[in-house]
């Protein structure tokens, strides 16, 4: 919104300084800012009212150690997270970029499944929540929406130069370069990265070979459903003990941020041989929004916790960050980007199915850990759960780092 504002001013009034507002480092940085202010001062006064309104995490009691001296604790923060992207998004990012307009409508859409969720456990006094089936028809609809309009909307494409792609005036934060000193061709493909392979891009259609590419888009669509419900379970598997989901999803969302400056930068895309998707560079305000927000929100969510995000928090950051794995194509990263929402998903598979596959054969269930997800294995073994959340997020950055290395190393 501000953009459009300082972008008329400027043209109009020649307005001094308005010109900043053309830079995405600087509105990405605004955004960031915002969303750290909001989820901290604002944040305060929504927990006040949670607390007024005896908005209590319903406790079921695991055996777990400082479970029972939670109880009470105020839920349903994650409506401090979604503020705190939506609000500043609206105000710094481009509102007409089509990625933009995808992430809010991911964001608010999983939070309303999540904020159903929390109220029936809260105020309906049902600790199962909501079905899981109308969870999965929720994620199953979204991965719907996303996966069709990044596959036929016509501003999601990839660009290819017919020569050296250098900016004849260096500005390199403009999001979408056209005074080239060669030409281009946007190409209207579904390209996506595979990491540590030569020549790492992968095209949905080579799947499709004795089928007929115009049935891509159900291979493409199918995928986007897997992993943003896949991704949405994990973070809601992972929002387990204080601070775990917010300063995780805090170090993938600073780690998608890189991607989409690079990615949507005509210079950086050149330098690092990978593929320019114009537009993308917008995300970066998206990116830094949601950095802010979780670093924000862990203000009250580090132990001990004075709030919890909820289904409301939980189930929007992993369709939030599904979401922009695609839409800057590095959406086959999130194994390892993931590698925490994904572990603790796979220990709850692993747990289940191990326990009726040996039921079924000896007549009583056993089990691989201690307890599922994983997090809570470690609490089982007498962890403390400020160490396992600190051992967890270097584990995040670690796998952050490695991440960000397929960028060259291929």
């Amino acid at each position: 919104m501000l953009y459009y504002i300082f972008d008329f001013l400027e043209r109009q009034f020649d307005l001094a300084g308005a010109q900043v507002f053309q830079y995405i480092s600087f509105r990405a940085g605004a955004a960031a800012f915002l969303s750290l202010l909001i989820s901290i001062f604002f944040g305060k006064r929504i927990i006040n009212y949670l607390q007024m309104k005896q908005v209590g995490e319903v406790i079921r009691n695991l055996g777990l150690q400082g479970q029972i001296e939670k109880k009470g604790t105020p839920t349903m923060g994650g409506v401090i997270i979604i503020a705190s992207i939506v609000i500043p998004s609206l105000l710094f990012a481009k509102l007409d970029n089509i990625y933009i307009i995808l992430l809010l409508v991911s964001t608010l859409w999983m939070g309303l499944i999540g904020f159903l969720d929390d109220y029936i456990k809260v105020f309906r006094k049902n600790k199962e929540g909501l079905a899981g089936k109308f969870k999965v028809v929720g994620q199953v609809g979204l991965g719907l929406i996303v996966g069709l309009t990044l596959f036929f909307h016509d501003d999601v494409v990839v660009r290819e130069f017919t020569g050296d792609p250098l900016v004849v005036e260096v500005n390199d934060e403009r999001e979408d370069p056209t005074d080239v000193q060669s030409g281009y061709v946007d190409i209207k493909s579904m390209v996506t990265t595979i990491p540590f392979v030569k020549d790492n891009e992968f095209n949905y259609s080579w799947l499709m070979p004795y089928i007929g590419e115009e049935y891509t888009w159900i291979v493409y669509t199918l995928v986007v459903i897997f992993i943003v419900t896949a991704i949405s379970n994990g973070a809601n598997l992972t929002d387990g003990i204080d601070g775990l989901a917010a300063g995780t999803s805090a170090i993938i969302a600073l780690t998608l941020a890189i991607f989409a400056y690079v990615s949507g930068n005509v210079i950086f895309s050149d330098y690092l041989n990978i593929m320019y998707i114009p537009g993308s560079g917008e995300l970066v305000v998206f990116c830094t929004a949601l950095v802010g927000a979780c670093i924000g929100f862990l203000y009250y969510n580090a132990f001990p916790a004075q709030v919890f995000m909820g289904d409301t928090g939980s189930l929007s950051l992993g369709g939030i960050i599904a979401v922009l794995a695609f839409a800057v194509r590095k959406e086959w990263l999130i194994p390892i980007m993931c590698g925490i929402f994904v572990v603790e998903n796979l220990s709850v598979v692993l747990q289940v199915s191990y326990f009726k596959y040996t039921k079924k054969k000896y007549g009583e269930g056993r089990r691989i850990f201690k307890m599922a997800p994983l997090h809570h294995h470690y609490q089982k073994l007498q962890y403390h759960e400020a160490k396992i959340v600190t051992r967890f997020w270097i584990i995040g950055i670690l796998l952050a780092i490695i991440t960000l290395t397929t960028l060259k190393l291929r």
